[in-house]
């Protein structure tokens, strides 16, 4: 028996069992049925994944470190996020209910969102850690999908949104894309018939909600909308009849979309793909490449976040994604220079975390944006790109109160940048 998911982000947050909240008597919280009311496509049906020949190894090519250095770098980095100490450097901590699950804590907001658990099952397939991957899994599953109502099969996170101080609960389309290419992944390196989860199916789940939640519903139900325009194929801030004609860049994740689009042999996917490789085009300032957190589907920024943020960082890891495994724009290694331009222009050891679009300083230096500028070394062409890169190396592992955002960065940087970021 499972609750619905704010009773069961209540029940973790106070310590109280499920059985034992009289709300549990609603029959919201009795079995789930199938809401689909169709046959989906089972993971036996799923296409093989292609990636590229080649993944480039800046810090082999372009740095000269040995492959015993790189694996020593991201295995002891690694160990610190994951099992460091759980006050000053861990942010994976097992489910004090099952130690079977576990969860990434957003240790300075004092939350889990379903970002960190999208990038913690990344970094963990991507790394081969299955048991931790699992663990998330599960622990996402039980405390975070939807399981009934209009918003059944999403999975509730928070947004850090213009209007409030503190993050709201959403729907968030980045942890949702996230999850799904990780569960994909999962489905191509570990198979899914050979434990617990059924990889592929859970990832077609959450492909089908994504693209079809308003078919599913029957129509827009209390503004419940899909995660994807089905017109401009763009993702919606959120889903949301409010979201109307407002994305995330960061949100966009063009590289995503073709694999995709492979493995489902929908040709939508591959439609999505271009139109955010569009977007980025359209939102990035022309001189400076800095794009906002914010942007209507045309482009112009949103107010109140139209400003190059932390949240931004995630776009140019997404651009050099897709630069690297599918190569096809050339407009992103132009804006992989005009963005490391840029912040030589300012001083590669002096500029800071945030800038107006036009290149006024708002915040000092942030240290997610020092490795995450290392990957778009990786693809840029710039004479000076090594600098970026070797400061992405160079980079201590966060630690403290704001360590949850900057070191999942930092390890995903580092597995970029040695070629470990890869299509299974």
């Amino acid at each position: 028996m499972r609750c619905p998911v704010l009773l069961r982000l209540f029940r973790a947050a106070s310590g109280i069992a499920c059985g034992s909240l009289a709300l549990c008597a609603l029959p919201a919280c009795g079995n789930t049925v199938d809401w689909l009311g169709h046959d989906r496509m089972t993971s036996d049906e799923l296409r093989p994944l292609t990636g590229p020949q080649e993944y480039p190894n800046a810090l082999s090519d372009v740095l000269g470190k040995s492959d015993e250095e790189i694996a020593s770098k991201i295995e002891a980095t690694f160990q610190q996020l994951f099992y460091g100490d759980k006050f000053n450097e861990a942010i994976f901590y097992t489910d004090a209910y099952d130690a079977d699950r576990a969860y990434i804590w957003d240790t300075l907001h004092g939350q889990v969102r379903t970002e960190g658990m999208g990038f913690g099952m990344m970094i963990t397939v991507q790394l081969d850690k299955q048991d931790e991957f699992d663990r998330l899994w599960r622990y996402a599953k039980e405390w975070h999908e939807h399981t009934s109502g209009p918003k059944q099969g999403y999975f509730v996170s928070f947004c850090d949104v213009p209007w409030s101080d503190k993050p709201v609960f959403c729907s968030d389309p980045f942890g949702l894309q996230q999850l799904a290419m990780a569960l994909l992944f999962a489905h191509g390196r570990w198979g899914s018939d050979t434990g617990t989860i059924d990889y592929g199916a859970e990832a077609i789940a959450l492909l089908e909600v994504m693209q079809h939640k308003e078919t599913l519903n029957g129509g827009v139900d209390e503004g419940v909308t899909n995660t994807f325009d089905p017109e401009t194929k763009l993702v919606f801030d959120v889903p949301n009849v409010e979201a109307a004609d407002t994305t995330r860049p960061s949100l966009e994740m063009p590289a995503y979309y073709e694999l995709w689009a492979q493995a489902t042999g929908d040709p939508f996917w591959s439609e999505a793909a271009e139109s955010a490789r569009e977007h980025w085009r359209r939102t990035a300032h022309p001189i400076t490449g800095l794009i906002p957190v914010r942007a209507h589907f045309d482009g112009t920024p949103v107010t109140g976040s139209a400003n190059f943020d932390s949240e931004s960082y995630r776009t140019l890891l997404n651009l050099a994604l897709d630069q690297i495994w599918f190569g096809v724009d050339p407009w992103q290694v132009e804006e992989a220079n005009r963005l490391l331009a840029f912040f030589s222009r300012q001083g590669i050891d002096w500029y800071g975390g945030a800038y107006t679009l036009d290149g006024v300083l708002i915040e000092a230096r942030d240290p997610a944006l020092v490795v995450t500028n290392g990957v778009v070394g990786l693809v840029a062409t710039a004479e000076d790109r090594a600098e970026y890169i070797e400061a992405a190396w160079a980079a201590e592992p966060a630690t403290g109160l704001p360590r949850y955002y900057p070191g999942l960065l930092h390890l995903l940087s580092l597995i970029t940048l040695s070629g470990q970021f890869r299509v299974y």
